[in-house]
């Protein structure tokens, strides 16, 4: 399952709190045609999406995004205008990170 890094708990947190937002709100990520994550704000999950509530951080993962994140852990930063920016990296101590055979 996918996992969070403690940057990206905190910035999905900060995102979902805004004051403009409705209780509830979570980070979608859907994939898209092109075969890429598509990420966005939503008031609720929509049918079939999985929820990960990770330290507070609720994200909405359609099917085929959660079976490409399976094993993956989802990072972000923001840069100094504010922007966000997340990156998918390989989660910390699997095999294919540390060196040994997967």
């Amino acid at each position: 399952m996918l996992t969070l890094t403690q940057n990206a708990a905190a910035v999905i947190r900060n995102l979902e709190s805004r004051d403009d937002l409705p209780t509830g709100t979570g980070v979608r990520i859907a994939a898209n045609a092109e075969g890429g994550l598509d990420l966005e704000l939503r008031p609720a999950p929509e049918m079939g999406d999985q929820i990960l509530d990770e330290a507070g951080a609720v994200l909405f993962l359609e099917a085929d995004a959660a079976a490409m994140l399976d094993d993956k852990a989802l990072d972000a930063s923001v840069d100094p205008e504010g922007s966000v920016r997340f990156a998918v990296t390989e989660q910390a101590g699997r095999p294919e990170t540390n060196g040994m055979p997967g």
